[in-house]
């Protein structure tokens, strides 16, 4: 999004979603974390519904730029290197409260057509990355030629999805399940000879 202002609200909708979450968020808490005012959001946005569409997309945006700067020497190696990435939490309060916050927003999407979609879009870039590592991975002899890519990626997309949901709702540990992800790569995907590449 190229408008200043428009970028400005959206920053401002992340940092009043940390604080007052999705169901009791107005555009007036949004107003107070920025310059400008909920009139000026209005000419932007006809709800928080509309300013949510938009917020997702502008999410998306930085999910897609997150995933794409992940690389590594090998397929092995690029698909350790996203794990890392995507089951490793931020150690601060926003982003402990901005998980919170997201997990609220994702339980209206049964609810809410809008956030359902760009919701999904979210799952099938991380799919298709996941599905794509995997089948490199199996072209070069780096993973075993058995396995599946598409059923590979779906585990692992819920897997993913599944511990940052548990991490929220029930404190579980994310170490416990990015230990456990590690694993099943190193003895379900990787060839014998090429395991160092995950440890």
């Amino acid at each position: 999004m190229n408008d200043d202002v428009a970028t400005d609200i959206l920053h401002a909708t992340r940092r009043a979603l940390c604080k007052h979450g999705y169901a009791n968020l107005t555009l007036q808490d949004i107003a107070a974390e920025t310059d400008t005012s909920k009139a000026m959001i209005h000419y932007y946005y006809d709800s928080k519904a509309d300013l949510f569409t938009d917020f997702l997309e502008f999410l998306y945006e930085q999910y897609t730029d997150r995933i794409e700067s992940v690389s590594g020497d090998s397929p092995a190696e690029h698909l350790r290197s996203l794990l890392d990435v995507l089951l490793t939490t931020a150690d601060t309060d926003e982003g402990e409260e901005f998980r919170t916050a997201m997990l609220e927003v994702s339980a209206q999407a049964p609810y809410d057509d809008g956030i359902r979609t760009r919701l999904a879009t979210f799952d099938e870039l991380l799919y298709e990355e996941l599905r794509t590592i995997i089948a490199n991975g199996i072209d070069e002899g780096a993973f075993d030629e058995r396995i599946d890519p598409d059923l590979i990626a779906e585990f692992l997309t819920a897997a993913i999805n599944g511990a940052h949901t548990r991490h929220v709702a029930a404190s579980a540990s994310m170490d416990q399940v990015a230990e456990a992800v590690e694993r099943y790569v190193e003895t379900r995907l990787v060839v014998t000879g090429a395991s160092e590449e995950v440890h």
